[in-house]
C-alpha cells in the first residue's frame, strides 16, 4: 500500500518549476484545442470524410503520441536531460502548427496531426517525470493537480477563442488555425527560458547510469495495476472529437459546437487540483472509483440526449470524470515506480493508453457509422462499468489496496 503523507499541501508547497510547466501546458493546449475543437467538423462538413475516418485519424494521432512517450521517457532517465526532450517535443508541435491553415486535403491534415502528436509524445513523459522530480512528496497529488488544472484551463480557452473567431469571421476555419500558431510558440518560449532541469536528476544522470532491459523487472505489480486501470479507462473513453460531433447531431450551429469542449474543460480544470490535493490526504483508490462512476453517468446521458442542454449535462459529467482521474493516475504512476525509472514508467503507462486510444477511437467511429451515436456512448458506458466493477472488487478483496 502507498500511504498518503500526513502533511497537508498548500499552494506555497508547489515549486515554481511545476507552475512554469503548467503554463507551458496551458499555452500549448490553447493552440491545440483551437484546432482540435474545429477539426472534426472541418473534416466532415468541408472535406466530406466519414465518421470512421475521423475516428481513425484521432486514434492514430493520440496513439502515436502515447506510444512515443515510452521511448522519450526511457531516454530521459538515461540521458538525464528531461528538459532537452521536452523542448524538442514542444518545438516540434509549435513548428507543425502552421501546416494546419496551409493544408487543403485530408492527407495533409493527417500528416500534420501525426507529426504534432509525435511532438506531444516526445515531451509528455519527460515533462511528467520533471513534475515528479520537482514536487515534494507531501504535495505530489497537488502538484500534478495544478499542472493538470493549468493544462485544462488552456483546453477551454482554446475552444472559447475558436468560437469567438468563427463568429467574427463568418466561420473562417483557416483564420482560426493561423491564430492558433501564436500560443504554441509562447509555450515553446516559456519552456526554453522559464524551466530548469531538476538538479537531483541531473546529478544522478552524470553518474553515467546505464540503460538496461533488466530495469523493466523493477516495475512492481502495483505499477502494472495502475497501467491496467489506465488502459481500461482509455479504451472506454474514446476521443473527445465525438463530443463535438454529438453536439452537432442535436442541431448546434457549427460556430458554437466548441462550447461542449469549453464546458467539459472548465469542469476538468476546476476539479483537478482539489482532487489531487485530496488524494494526498485520503486513499487515492476512493477518488478513482468515483471518477470512473462519473464516466458511466456521462455516457448514459449522452447516449439518450436529444437537445443541447442535455448534451451539456453529459459533458459536465465527462469533465468530472477527467478531473477526478487524470492527474490522480499520474500521481499513482509516481507513487508506484522507482525514482530513477520515472521517465520509463510514464512512457510504459502511456504506451498502454496509446494502444487503447487507437482501438477505442476506431471502434467508436465504426459504431457511429453503423448504428449512430446512441450505440457509441452505450458501448462506452458498458466498458466503463466493467472497469469500475473490476476495480471495486479488486480493492475490496485486498486488505491493503495497491493505492
Amino acid at each position: 500500500m502507498v500511504a498518503s503523507p500526513a502533511i497537508n499541501a498548500t499552494w506555497r508547497d508547489i515549486p515554481r518549476g511545476v507552475w512554469a510547466l503548467g503554463l507551458v501546458s496551458m499555452f500549448m493546449d490553447i493552440s491545440s484545442e483551437m484546432i482540435h475543437a474545429l477539426l472534426p467538423i472541418y473534416l466532415v462538413n468541408v472535406l466530406g470524410t466519414s465518421m470512421t475516418t475521423v475516428g481513425f485519424i484521432e486514434g492514430i494521432a493520440e496513439a502515436t503520441a502515447m506510444i512515443t512517450k515510452v521511448f522519450s521517457g526511457t531516454l530521459s532517465d538515461w540521458l538525464g536531460k528531461r528538459k532537452l526532450l521536452a523542448v524538442i517535443g514542444y518545438g516540434l508541435a509549435a513548428f507543425t502548427k502552421p501546416v494546419f491553415p496551409l493544408a487543403g486535403t485530408v492527407s495533409w491534415f493527417v500528416a500534420a496531426r501525426f507529426v504534432d502528436r509525435i511532438g506531444k509524445g516526445i515531451r509528455g513523459a519527460p515533462r511528467d517525470a520533471m513534475v515528479a522530480d520537482i514536487a515534494p512528496e507531501h504535495a505530489r497529488g497537488a502538484s500534478f493537480g495544478v499542472r493538470q488544472s493549468l493544462d485544462t484551463i488552456g483546453a477551454f480557452i482554446g475552444p472559447l477563442l475558436a468560437i469567438g473567431l468563427m463568429l467574427l469571421t463568418s466561420n473562417s476555419f483557416t483564420l482560426v488555425f493561423w491564430v492558433a500558431v501564436v500560443p504554441a510558440f509562447i509555450a515553446f518560449a516559456v519552456l526554453l527560458f522559464g524551466v530548469e532541469e531538476p538538479e537531483k536528476h541531473r546529478r544522478e544522470a552524470n553518474g553515467k547510469r546505464r540503460l538496461r532491459l533488466a530495469d523493466a523487472t523493477r516495475l512492481s505489480g502495483a505499477f502494472w495495476a495502475v497501467v491496467g486501470v489506465g488502459a481500461l479507462l482509455t479504451l472506454a473513453r474514446f476521443s473527445e472529437a465525438f463530443l463535438v460531433l454529438k453536439a452537432q447531431t442535436v442541431g448546434v450551429p457549427i460556430a458554437l459546437v466548441p462550447a461542449v469542449l469549453i464546458a467539459m474543460n472548465i469542469v476538468y480544470a476546476l476539479v483537478s487540483y482539489p482532487a489531487g490535493a485530496l488524494s494526498d490526504r485520503i486513499n487515492r483508490n476512493t477518488i478513482l472509483i468515483g471518477g470512473i462512476g462519473m464516466l458511466v453517468i456521462a455516457d448514459f446521458i449522452l447516449a439518450f440526449s436529444t437537445a443541447f442542454p442535455t448534451v451539456l449535462i453529459g459533458v459536465v459529467f465527462w469533465g468530472l470524470h477527467m478531473g477526478l482521474t487524470q492527474g490522480l493516475l499520474a500521481a499513482l504512476v509516481t507513487d508506484t515506480a522507482p525514482e530513477d525509472l520515472r521517465g520509463t514508467a510514464f512512457g510504459v503507462f502511456n504506451v498502454a493508453n496509446g494502444a487503447a486510444m487507437l482501438a477505442s477511437s476506431v471502434i467508436a467511429g465504426g459504431l457511429w457509422d453503423a448504428f449512430g451515436p446512441k450505440m457509441t456512448f452505450l458501448a462506452g458506458a458498458a466498458l466503463t462499468a466493467v472497469s469500475l466493477i473490476g476495480l471495486f472488487i479488486a480493492s475490496r478483496a485486498r486488505a491493503q489496496s495497491w493505492i
